[in-house]
């Protein structure tokens, strides 16, 4: 299984860029896929999630109108678009397979920096 991450970078608050998720070596359709972040100092949290099934998406509340997930099962991928950002968003984010509670499917990948500048 491999998951990796991309899209992030320097980005001015306000920005909007687009992270993405490649994922293989699993049956993608068959998962619900989900976004997470670590902020410096802080531990991992869930901030939206996708399922396959019907698309139905769920968002952390301080993700709510500013962050859109969606996924491509064709091409195994999963894609988050931020807009509006904080220097609070900063932190390292990560794609995986919710299973329960904090639990996730897969091990973690290197995720990807998103360092929002004030």
């Amino acid at each position: 299984v491999q998951l990796v991450e991309s899209g992030g970078g320097l980005v001015q608050a306000g920005g909007s860029p687009r992270l993405s998720c490649a994922a293989s070596g699993f049956i993608f359709d068959d998962y619900a896929i989900a976004w997470f972040r670590q902020a410096p100092g802080k531990e991992r949290e869930g901030i939206s999630c996708i399922r396959s099934t019907d698309g139905e998406t769920y968002y952390a509340a301080p993700m709510k109108g500013r962050f859109t997930i969606s996924r491509d099962n064709a091409k195994n991928s999963v894609f988050l678009y931020m807009h509006s950002l904080k220097p609070e968003d900063t932190a390292v984010y990560y794609c995986n397979a919710p299973l329960y509670g904090s639990l996730v499917n897969f091990r973690w990948g290197q995720g990807t920096q998103v360092t929002v500048s004030s």
